[in-house]
């Protein structure tokens, strides 16, 4: 058996790393790209937690430099011992340097039923789609957008008053349930030497 050491990317309120820590997920770094209340969190529980800001390379101007910003998180989580990643509402994308130093070890959740409706504006795709249910993903990020293999879905009926902020809540309350469960098979799975693209299949879709 081999220690599965989770590092965390963050951005905002922490919910879903409040989540983990509650499911019993060990966290052994916690990284985010502004301040925010998930370092917060992370502080109160008494988890490693770094901010390495998008701030001095660049912040949210057109010259933002991401790859050196990625190279420098990357080198962070390797100083940690970092095996595994999960991003939890991680706002930044980051260039192939981190997943050339974790090749199919970043795992992310994302606002739909994947393949459909990907990027940043989901919920209302959903909702102007006129489908009747959406849901969420936790799947295996790569270079491409909300594309990897999946792990695990869970459906989310869109009801008639819907709207973007109502739909949206509930999709994060389910992914707040869903996310951590799949983290905890993907560490038991690479505790015995498996990857995480091994867990597919191996959670019921609901």
């Amino acid at each position: 058996m081999s220690e599965v050491r989770l590092g965390v990317l963050v951005s905002g309120s922490g919910t879903i790393l409040e989540a983990m820590l509650a499911h019993g997920l060990k966290v052994t770094l916690v990284v985010a790209d502004r301040a925010c209340r998930a370092l917060e969190v992370a502080e109160r529980a008494k988890v490693d937690a770094l901010l390495v800001n998008r701030a001095d390379f660049g912040g949210f101007r057109a010259d933002f430099d991401r790859v050196a910003y990625t190279e420098a998180l990357t080198k962070e989580l390797r100083a940690h011992g970092v095996t595994l990643l999960a991003m939890a509402g991680f706002g930044t994308i980051l260039t192939s340097a981190l997943h050339e130093a974790y090749p199919g070890r970043v795992l992310n959740t994302h606002p739909s039923l994947l393949p459909a409706f990907k990027g940043w504006h989901a919920v209302t795709q959903a909702l102007e789609s006129g489908v009747k249910e959406t849901g969420c993903t936790v799947h295996v990020a790569t270079l491409e957008l909300d594309d990897g293999p999946i792990l695990a879905q869970r459906r989310v009926a869109i009801l008639s008053d819907d709207d973007e902020a109502s739909l949206h809540e509930r999709i994060k309350s389910v992914e707040r349930e869903l996310y951590p469960v799949v983290v905890d098979r993907v560490m038991a799975f690479m505790s015995r030497g498996l990857e995480p693209r091994d867990v597919v299949g191996t959670l019921e879709e609901s």
